[in-house]
């Protein structure tokens, strides 16, 4: 009896309000029409959105502690208290690719067309999990390209972790990933915490600053800062399993990217494009760790890297 009752508190619920959802421990879920309302101890830490008419791929927005600080941008941005340039293409968290077969996925020109969940979200023992399919269309609405989404979401001890496992299928064609700026797992951090308000960046590497990251290989890169005298932060981290290192996008005004394609644009190199030859695929993960950490205290995220990396 105890086991059928843990299942079921641990239930998602289709609503139409997140105050339908029941409180619980761990993580739990509201699924919505066009997101889900992922919370932990009771506390708002994500959304997954996966229709927006606007935004035409997946994206997680309103990433925050259970303490409720958040440390992405709001979304959509505050006017008068964030910066509201690329309120579209900077929704909070996501996966963008700036050219695929020369359509773009990253400034909403083309569609990463969210077609059904793969698995339904399931919470146990502190973790979160679900999966997706998505179609990747061009600006006509052809198919191009087949994407599955595999999404694990874990309470950590100073915060929490979600990795982010995206395979392309090259199912219809044969699929070239080209060679920009604007490819691969980005996000915004919250207003308070860019650069430019005090905010600092770090890699793995245990170089500072947008400038001296911008470019460089690294395994992760932590960008934090303080809201409301605390501290707070968001790491992204690039699998060695990957197949080769990413560069970064870094950015003082609060985005920064993980990006594993462009060679050229982040001067590391001659043009690259990646083929994905027709009936085979290529898998990318990522790791997210949502912290209440000072980005001083590399040990702790080195560490969380390490569990992620071997978190198979």
């Amino acid at each position: 009896m105890l086991r059928l009752l843990k299942l079921f508190a641990c239930a998602v619920f289709l609503v139409h309000h997140p105050h339908s959802a029941w409180a619980q421990s761990g993580f739990s879920v509201v699924k919505q029409a066009d997101r889900l309302l992922i919370s932990l101890e009771n506390s708002a830490v994500a959304q997954y959105v996966f229709n927006d008419p606007k935004i035409l791929r997946p994206y997680f927005s309103s990433l925050c502690l259970t303490s409720g600080l958040q440390v992405t941008r709001n979304h959509p941005p505050v006017e008068g208290k964030d910066a509201t340039d690329h309120d579209a293409m900077h929704p909070g968290l996501w996966l963008g690719f700036g050219d695929i077969n020369g359509q773009d996925y990253w400034r909403n020109k083309a569609n990463m067309r969210h077609v059904r969940f793969l698995a339904e979200p399931d919470c146990q023992n502190d973790k979160l999990s679900f999966a997706t399919q998505c179609e990747l269309q061009t600006a006509k609405g052809k198919p191009q390209c087949r994407m599955t989404n595999r999404y694990t979401l874990t309470s950590r001890p100073e915060g929490w972790l979600l990795v982010w496992e995206a395979t392309f299928h090259a199912d219809f064609e044969t699929v070239v990933l080209g060679d920009q700026e604007e490819m691969g797992l980005g996000a915004r951090v919250a207003t308070a915490i860019t650069e430019k308000n005090g905010g600092r960046i770090v890699n793995s590497n245990g170089l500072y600053s947008a400038k001296q990251t911008w470019g460089q290989a690294a395994d992760w890169c932590d960008y934090s800062g303080k809201i409301d005298g605390k501290p707070v932060g968001i790491t992204l981290m690039a699998s060695r399993s990957n197949f080769r290192e990413s560069w970064w996008h870094n950015r003082d005004y609060g985005v920064f990217v993980a990006n594993p394609f462009g060679r050229k644009a982040m001067n590391q190199g001659p043009l690259s494009e990646v083929t994905i030859d027709q009936g085979q695929s290529l898998t990318l993960r990522f790791g997210v760790l949502v912290h209440g950490k000072l980005d001083s205290d590399l040990a702790t995220i080195s560490q969380a890297f390490d569990r992620f990396y071997t978190q198979q």
